[in-house]
């Protein structure tokens, strides 16, 4: 039986890396943090201090290989380290972001007389209420990591004096080693 091959070109998985500037987008910044703050009486997290303690961090994690890898394994292994930092901040954006929307649902459909406020006793949050202040604390949160990220970064830029960029990796490369191994596997028994 013969084989049919597509003449078309194969599909492309696209992967949208992990960015810093994708975290600015989701996770709030100062004037957010603090406007959040001040109306559910939380603590702004201390951006400065946590920026500055995970680039130390970072640089101490480097200073521990003392001198066991070369430039560029170095390069390599903190760019995942720095990119775990970015992913973090990353999720922590879209979940917060995700908790706003839940909240500014909540309080519309209280505000509608929704059912969800029907029946809550006097002296306790409405779920719209405990909704908004989980928001809050999801803000102060993503706000924190997002500082750690950013000292990261830093850190990533003094070890290798170049920016750190979010690791690309090819679907191409991932589809060509299956063919590949399927293909070896036709050989042998």
């Amino acid at each position: 039986m013969a084989t049919v091959r597509s003449k078309s070109a194969p599909k492309r998985e696209t992967r949208t890396p992990v960015t810093f500037q994708t975290a600015v987008q989701l996770c709030p910044h100062q004037g957010v943090a603090e406007n959040v703050a001040q109306a559910f009486g939380l603590i702004v997290p201390e951006y400065e201090a946590i920026r500055a303690q995970h680039s130390i961090a970072v640089k101490r994690m480097a200073e521990a290989f003392e001198g066991s890898l070369n430039d560029k394994a170095t390069a390599m292994h903190f760019q995942r380290i720095v990119g775990a930092l970015v992913s973090s901040a990353v999720g922590a954006g879209r979940f917060y972001s995700e908790k706003v929307s839940q909240a500014r649902d909540a309080t519309a459909r209280a505000a509608d007389g929704g059912n969800d406020e029907l029946g809550t006793p006097i002296g306790l949050d409405s779920r719209a209420q405990r909704t908004r202040e989980f928001a809050a604390d999801m803000a102060m949160q993503a706000f924190a990591l997002l500082a750690a990220a950013h000292g990261a970064i830093d850190a990533y830029r003094d070890l290798t004096g170049e920016d750190w960029k979010a690791y690309e990796t090819s679907a191409d490369a991932t589809v060509e080693k299956k063919a590949a191994a399927s293909q070896m596997g036709a050989f042998g028994g």
